[in-house]
């Protein structure tokens, strides 16, 4: 298993990655939640591969909060605003980072 350097260089950029494109769409349409929400699902491939991402997501805080708990994860929380505010590429290798600190 690769140590927590190396998920949290990952978590780093799995960041960076979509808030290039999440920030070049708030510099184009502001701050609007809800356009933004709706853009997401402005036709059917954009609308298939969010469904995709928010159902992944959904699956990973379930797994993760029930494996957090059987391993000790410390601060196994910290994956839901990750999730929230920038998606499965920041939460799932923060969440292997801190799992992986653990054991380590």
């Amino acid at each position: 298993m690769p140590s927590s350097r190396v998920w949290f260089l990952l978590a780093a950029i799995g960041t960076l990655i979509p808030w290039i494109f999440f920030g070049s769409w708030f510099a184009t349409n502001g701050f609007a939640p809800i356009s933004f929400l709706m853009d997401l699902f402005a036709n059917g491939a954009a609308g298939g591969f969010s469904s995709d991402v928010l159902i992944s997501i959904t699956v990973f805080w379930i797994w993760s909060y029930f494996d957090a708990r059987r391993e000790g994860v410390a601060r196994w929380w910290l994956v839901v605003p990750a999730g929230v505010t920038v998606g499965l590429s920041l939460a799932l290798p923060l969440y292997l980072g801190l799992r992986e600190k653990e054991i380590v």
